[in-house]
Order: C-alpha cells, then sequence, then structure tokens
C-alpha cells in the first residue's frame, strides 16, 4: 500500500538524523571538528483536486533529507604548548597539499614536523604558507612546505654599532679613558673585535679611536689597526654637542675572504639622541649593540597570530622562517567533507581566496595550541532522544498500517 511510503521515509530520516548525531558524539573529541546537524522537508504529492473554496486538496508523502549542515563557530582552544601546533580563532581553514598534490583545507591544526623538518597534518600532508628568505616573507611567492626545523640562519654583516658610555669630566688632559669594546660581524659571520678608545685632548674635548686586531685583514702589521677616528666635543652640561673630524669606520680586507670593506656606522648614537656623555662618574661603557649576526642553527620557534612563525637561532637572531597560508571561501556550507578533518572546495562553496591571518575578514592563528571540536554533548543528547522517539513514532506508524491492511484482507477472506 502507497500509505507505507509516508512512515518509511519518516524512519529513514530519522535514522540518518541519529547517524549525524551519533557521529557528532563520536568525534566529540577530534580536533578542529565541526558539528553537523541534517535538515528535512516535507514531500506532498501534486493533486489537481480542489475543495468548495479553491483550495487544492493535497496529501502529504512524508519527509526527506534536505541538507546535512555544519557549524563552523569556533571551538574553545587548548594549549598543547606544542611549537608545532596552530588554532583558528574566526574564519578561514589551514591549506595542506596530500601526497597527490592535491590541495586540501583543515582546521585541525594538530601539526607535526616530517624527517625533512616540514610542518605536516598528523596524517601526513604538507602545511603550506609563503617562503621567507634571509628572514623576510614573500607573501607574493607561490606556497610551498614550511621548514620549521634543520635550518641554517645565514650571517649578517654588521651595519651599524651602538656604545653607550661616559668620559670621566676630572681626566687630565693627555690621559685616557677605559675603552669600549664590541663585537662586529662580516658577511661570513666571523666576529671581529671593535676596540674604541678615547684620550681627552682638551676641557670638554676628547678624540676616539677605533680599531681591530691586525691579525683580522690582509697585510695586517703591529697589533692592532685604526679603522675610523674622531672628535667628541661635549657642552658645559655634559652633554656631546657635537662629533667632527670624522673617518668613518671601515674595516679594510679581511683576511677570511669576506666581503670588504666592512663599513659600520655609529657608534655614539644620533646629534639629538646622543648615547656618550661627559660628567663627574666614572669613565665606564655601559652597553654596546650590534645589528649583525653570525650564522646560526635553529634552537626553537614560536607562531604569532598572523602565522608568521619566527626562528631563534643560537647566534641570537630571530628571523621569519615563513608564514602559514590561510583560506577562506564565499559559502563554507558548500565545502565537501572527506575525512581526515580535511575539506574540499565544490562550486557551490566557489574558489579558496587565500592569504594572512588577520587579513580580508580571516581570522588570527593562536600558536602551541588546537582548536577542540564545538560538539556539545548535552545538546546532542537532547537531539538523540528526539530522534530516538521519531524513529519510534514512526515504527509505529507502520504497524499501524500493517494493522489496517491485515483487516482488509480479512474482510476479502
Amino acid at each position: 500500500m502507497s500509505s507505507f511510503s509516508s512512515p518509511l521515509s519518516g524512519l529513514n530520516a530519522a535514522q540518518k538524523n541519529l547517524q549525524s548525531i551519533s557521529n557528532n558524539l563520536a568525534n566529540i573529541d577530534t580536533i578542529g571538528y565541526k558539528d553537523q546537524s541534517v535538515s528535512f522537508s516535507d514531500i506532498f504529492s501534486a493533486s489537481s483536486t480542489t475543495n468548495g473554496s479553491g483550495d487544492p486538496v493535497q496529501t502529504g508523502s512524508g519527509v526527506s533529507v534536505a541538507a546535512t549542515n555544519s557549524n563552523f563557530t569556533d571551538g574553545s582552544l587548548s594549549s598543547t604548548e606544542t611549537a608545532s601546533n596552530m588554532a583558528l580563532s574566526g574564519n578561514g581553514f589551514f591549506v595542506t597539499k596530500s601526497s597527490s598534490g592535491s590541495q586540501e583545507y583543515t582546521r585541525s591544526g594538530d601539526f607535526t614536523t616530517n624527517s625533512a623538518g616540514q610542518l605536516t597534518t598528523a596524517n601526513g600532508e604538507l602545511v603550506q604558507g609563503y617562503p621567507s628568505v634571509n628572514g623576510v616573507v614573500n607573501t607574493s611567492a607561490a606556497l610551498q612546505p614550511l621548514k620549521v626545523s634543520s635550518v641554517i640562519s645565514p650571517a649578517v654583516a654588521s651595519t651599524t654599532v651602538g656604545i653607550t658610555a661616559n668620559l670621566a669630566s676630572g681626566t687630565a688632559v693627555g690621559d685616557t679613558a677605559a675603552s669600549s669594546s664590541l663585537p662586529i660581524y662580516d658577511s661570513l659571520g666571523t666576529s671581529h673585535t671593535l676596540t674604541v678608545s678615547y684620550t681627552k685632548t682638551a676641557a670638554n674635548t676628547w678624540t676616539y679611536t677605533a680599531s681591530v686586531p691586525s691579525s683580522d685583514i690582509t697585510g695586517g702589521t703591529g697589533t692592532t689597526t685604526t679603522v675610523g677616528s674622531g672628535t667628541l666635543n661635549f657642552d658645559t652640561s655634559g652633554a656631546l654637542s657635537s662629533i667632527t673630524n670624522v673617518v668613518p669606520i671601515s674595516v679594510p680586507t679581511l683576511a677570511d675572504g669576506a666581503t670588504s670593506p666592512l663599513t659600520v656606522s655609529g657608534p655614539f648614537g644620533t646629534a639629538s639622541n646622543p648615547t656618550i656623555t661627559q660628567t663627574s662618574l666614572a669613565s665606564a661603557t655601559s652597553a654596546t649593540s650590534t645589528d649583525g649576526f653570525a650564522s646560526g642553527t635553529l634552537s626553537s620557534y614560536s607562531v604569532s597570530s598572523d602565522g608568521t612563525i619566527e626562528g631563534k637561532f643560537s647566534s641570537g637572531s630571530t628571523l621569519a622562517l615563513g608564514q602559514v597560508a590561510v583560506a577562506s571561501f564565499a559559502n563554507t556550507q558548500g565545502l565537501v567533507s572527506i575525512g581526515n578533518n580535511a575539506y574540499q572546495p565544490s562550486s557551490a562553496s566557489g574558489s579558496a581566496v587565500v592569504g594572512v591571518a588577520g587579513t580580508g575578514g580571516r581570522g588570527t592563528i593562536t600558536g602551541g595550541s588546537v582548536e577542540s571540536s564545538n560538539v556539545d554533548i548535552a545538546t546532542e543528547f537532547a537531539k538523540l532522544i528526539v530522534a530516538q522517539q521519531a524513529y519510534s513514532a514512526n515504527a509505529k506508524t507502520v504497524t499501524a498500517f500493517n494493522q489496517v491492511s491485515q483487516a482488509t484482507i480479512a474482510m476479502l477472506q
């Protein structure tokens, strides 16, 4: 009998609803999982019959599954203190590349590294991002895997040095003050000791001489070689008023074959913000600085909110290793789940728009954390009870129709 079609469609719909709920509960601990729900639509048979008022006479024919919807609201963030882990807050998906070369998208940020030091998902897909060259990220470049281990930082030649010091105003003319020493680095990362000596030549006037060991210079003779000098002029308050007779600090041909000459600016700040004074305090150097670094190995790394992976190296330098890419879609409900916490776009979702976190409506990234499943167990249990009752009700309807059918058959016997 055709009457069985309505309760049977109800049984089928309730079963699919139960399947969706059980799948949510099964994935309550799945990183980045998004809660799914089933929506239904009724089925009405077409009819040309109308009643006395002209209204159409239609009899319901059951129910069908209209859609399965994913709830893409954020799950709670859980700190893991694992540098490779990341959590997205807000809109967007991490971009990954499978072994077959296809591009996939995921919210699951429980990343790890492979034998090549590249960031991967738990299933081995390569996490994609923008490359970095000498610490500078190029967001215009094509996406590529991100390497976060076994990385060596390039040497950075010094270009600017700084000395914070005081020269004792009571020093006799012709006497010297304690010198200042600091390392400077050439293009190969070799450290050279730059020593700055001070001699008082008149009241409120000092000369300074910058030198490096002669052994660092090709053909160098003696113990040290002068590579820069000048005169420091102070006012009656002990503030630096001017630097005259300046010979820029320039180290000639280096013995290790690095780029020569090695020229640095400084070292006493700017005219508006000098870093050397002349007061009654003892002559002393309180701080030195240089912007150069030796080559170093990666010690640790962290991920900032825009997805930049900042690496800290044994040389003391901090350089960007790359930047994690984030994709957004016009219609996230149109994404196709392919398992393993991954999605692929469809004509309904539109193509991925890839950029960096925190721009173009994309969410931000929290390093050392993961996004938990957004399944709410209390809500799912409530839905489970309703779905179970719906299944039981439809089953009883089938039983009732069966009894009616048996009674009808009995009438004909």
